[in-house]
């Protein structure tokens, strides 16, 4: 499904209706192509707003017609470019977060990839978010945190041991549900043996989600992500 309804296609960012074993379900993921070609085609994988707002539209969608919406995270982050700030990207994020939250059917996230900063979050808040097994999920990309700190990247490992973004410390920081095992040299070596894998996942997480009352859903969705982190009340 194609656009936006306002500004244009955003080709980093790509979703429609499909199924699992007789279930209709809306995805929704990035994609960032898979040579020098099409990586430029797909902006290596950075949305501009449009491409958020297409989620959206797409998520909207789905809850219309009661299908359950499963997202597939691999970006270094939303395009930060000065068009995109122009066309309002923080403000398509944000909208996100908040209608995805409040979305009344279940809502699966797959981080596949690389998860960085609010170009995942944008498609991230799930009532379960799980990680492949040799992915990462932060803040910030380890280069663009060494860039920043010491104003160059040769310190992008000290930056990403900091950062504690690998699934295991994810899983550990209770920050994500759970992680998928990875054949044998990644995903990408063996791509039929992980869809059924991620398949696997979908077919048991998506039951018990949909046994739920949707209320009680978005509420357990909305606790899930108010209880990460620590702060104080002054």
């Amino acid at each position: 499904m194609f656009g936006d309804r306002n500004v244009k296609d955003d080709k980093a960012m790509i979703g429609g209706f499909g199924m699992v074993d007789g279930q209709t379900i809306m995805f929704v993921g990035q994609q960032k192509g898979n040579n020098t070609k099409m990586r430029q085609y797909r902006n290596f994988g950075m949305p501009n707003p449009e491409g958020y707002r297409k989620a959206l539209r797409l998520m909207k969608l789905a809850e219309k017609f009661n299908k359950p919406v499963i997202t597939f995270i691999d970006t270094p982050g939303a395009f930060p470019g000065l068009e995109a700030e122009e066309r309002g990207q923080g403000e398509a994020i944000a909208r996100n977060l908040y209608e995805m939250s409040i979305l009344k059917v279940p809502v699966i996230c797959f981080i596949i990839g690389e998860g960085a900063s609010g170009g995942a979050l944008g498609i991230g808040i799930g009532d379960k978010v799980m990680m492949l097994e040799n992915t990462w999920y932060s803040v910030i990309s380890p280069e663009s945190c060494s860039s920043i700190l010491w104003r160059n990247w040769d310190n992008k490992e000290k930056a990403a041991e900091a950062l504690k973004l690998t699934a295991t410390d994810m899983q550990d920081l209770k920050l994500v549900d759970g992680i998928v095992k990875e054949p044998l040299g990644g995903a990408h070596s063996n791509p039929e043996k992980m869809f059924q894998t991620v398949k696997s996942e979908i077919k048991k997480l998506l039951p018990k989600l949909l046994e739920m009352d949707p209320k009680i859903r978005v509420e357990k969705r909305i606790e899930k992500f108010c209880s990460m982190g620590v702060y104080t009340e002054g």
